[in-house]
This record gives structure tokens, C-alpha cells and sequence, in this order.
């Protein structure tokens, strides 16, 4: 596995414990348990504090393009994981929005459903159209 894709379950799984209740710190902790690899942690805590830091903004702007989806009553998997990949579209310009969609597509069908792989590439597509380039 790639160090990108690494820290991107690193991050999905801090912000699910970080939702279950554990404090932030202890959530990224003991998703990172075992990473040696600084990049990867500094990638994973980027996306990580980038996340919750926006929640409410990430949330909002993906309940606009859920149609007739209560972002609450998402399955919590699937819920961050479109948190994770939105604030990567938003403000991660130096990835590609195709790469960043397709890791998520990755990562809930590993930790989801194959539904989830279609609901998730249906919003991210449309969060993906609010994007600003990344400068040349």
C-alpha cells in the first residue's frame, strides 16, 4: 500500500474514533499506532485536523449534493469518508481530483459496501465541480 493511501486510512480511522468519542489526540494516536513513517503522519494529521476543523462547512456542503441524504444518517463510515475526500478536493489543489476519488472509491469498498462505492463517487463528483484548480 502507498504511503498516500496509508495515511488516508489513518485519517478515516482517527475521525471515526474521534466520532465515537475518543478525545482527537487519543483517536489519531491510536489510528497511527505502528506508522514510522513521517510522511505518512504528516500526510494522515494534515487531512485529519483538515477535517474536523471544517466539519460543519464539509457537512454542509455535502448535504447540498446529497439529495434527500441526512449527512447524520449516514453510516459513519461512509460519512467520513466523504468528509476525509471533501476537504482534500477543497484544499488539496495538488492532488488530482480523480486520484483523490478514486482512493476514497478504494477505501469504502474496503471498509463499506459496494453501495458505498456508488453514493460516494456520486458526491464527490459533484463536490469535485466546486473545486478551485491548482495554480500551474
Amino acid at each position: 500500500m502507498g504511503r498516500r493511501r496509508q495515511a488516508r486510512e489513518n485519517a478515516l480511522h482517527a475521525l471515526y474514533l474521534a466520532e465515537c468519542g475518543l478525545r482527537e489526540e487519543s483517536a489519531f494516536a491510536a489510528a497511527c499506532r505502528g506508522v514510522d513513517d513521517d510522511k505518512t503522519l504528516e500526510f494522515a494529521r494534515r487531512l485529519f485536523d483538515g477535517a474536523l476543523r471544517e466539519r460543519d462547512e464539509l457537512d454542509r456542503r455535502i448535504g447540498e449534493v446529497a439529495k434527500n441524504w441526512d449527512v447524520a444518517r449516514m453510516a459513519a463510515v461512509d460519512r467520513n469518508v466523504l468528509r476525509l475526500a471533501s476537504y482534500e478536493l477543497i484544499r488539496c489543489p495538488e492532488t488530482p481530483p480523480g486520484v483523490i476519488i478514486n482512493e476514497a472509491i478504494e477505501i469504502v469498498k474496503k471498509f463499506s459496501t459496494e453501495d458505498s462505492s456508488r453514493f460516494i463517487n456520486g458526491i464527490l463528483d459533484k463536490i469535485k465541480d466546486g473545486r478551485t484548480p491548482a495554480p500551474p
